[in-house]
């Protein structure tokens, strides 16, 4: 992508600011002097639930992220931001499973619990591993009814009885969606969907939620809903979450630990709310 960003920043802003998307990864790369290991560990409280270490990953014969390493404890939420092409969904299409690795590893787990699974398939991963991954948008089906959605959740399952149960605790959280039960998937406003697209996640009751881009296509309204049910999940039921989002300011304000990619790399790594305050990465990817 070549065109100008119609900001100083990554985000909003005037079209007498605008620049390009080099530019932009040229001032993010010199936003700090490399992360770490030390660094990474001590956001997660040096007690990490998720690990990857040294990763090179991507698509094809293409490396997309490099010698990447990420570290989230148990019941801690991360947020991954940077330029367009940087890196972040692959990110989370490797712990998932949907790239080829190169070299590195990913493990899940605490103490001798600890295993490596870098070679599981996304199947395993969400059924061994408790692994979920929420796609961007558009994930539901359509002509299927709210309830059938949440089914298809539970494929993995041992039986449909299984499944079915687990859809029934989902509609005892969610009364929005207990109203719309019977309800085809295509009539919910895009808040609802994407509750649907979480809840359906929540039927094989992970522990991990990867979750990417939460607020694309929302309403102010909506997005707020979506926020307030991922904190939920992380401060009530202590899921761990890891989010790419591209409105960096409310990913960083809901994220206990935030990372800056730039070019398949991490160029920063702090607390949220240290990114937050970080002027640079204000101008970059905050509007302002």
């Amino acid at each position: 992508m070549t065109g100008p960003v119609r900001s100083f920043g990554y985000h909003g802003g005037g079209v007498e600011a605008a620049i390009s998307v080099e530019e932009v990864n040229r001032r993010a790369s010199a936003l700090g002097g490399g992360v770490t290991p030390q660094e990474i560990a001590a956001l997660a409280g040096h007690n990490a639930y998720l690990s990857i270490e040294g990763l090179s990953a991507g698509y094809g014969k293409m490396e997309v992220v490099h010698d990447f390493s990420l570290q989230v404890g148990r019941a801690q939420s991360l947020c991954l931001i940077g330029p367009n092409g940087a890196g972040k969904s692959t990110v989370l299409h490797s712990i998932f499973g949907f790239t080829n690795i190169f070299g590195g590893r990913i493990t899940v787990g605490d103490g001798p619990a600890k295993r490596d699974i870098t070679a599981l398939g996304s199947s395993q991963k969400l059924k061994q591993a408790g692994i979920a991954y929420i796609l961007q948008d558009k994930s539901v089906f359509p002509d299927m009814s709210v309830e059938e959605n949440l089914w298809m959740g539970g494929y993995l399952l041992e039986s449909s009885a299984l499944a079915r149960q687990r859809a029934d605790k989902v509609f005892a959280k969610y009364e929005r969606l207990a109203a719309r039960r019977k309800h085809p998937a295509r009539v919910l406003s895009g808040g609802e969907r994407r509750l649907l697209e979480i809840s359906r996640a929540l039927v094989m009751e992970p522990e991990i939620l990867l979750v990417d881009e939460p607020s694309i296509g929302l309403e102010p309204r909506f997005i707020e809903m979506v926020f307030e049910i991922l904190a939920d999940l992380q401060k009530k039921e202590g899921k761990t979450i890891v989010m790419v989002e591209q409105n960096a300011k409310k990913g960083l304000e809901f994220a206990d630990i935030g990372y800056v990619l730039v070019s398949g790399e991490i160029a920063m790594a702090a607390t949220g709310d240290e990114l937050l305050k970080n002027p640079d990465v204000g101008k970059l990817f905050l509007g302002g």
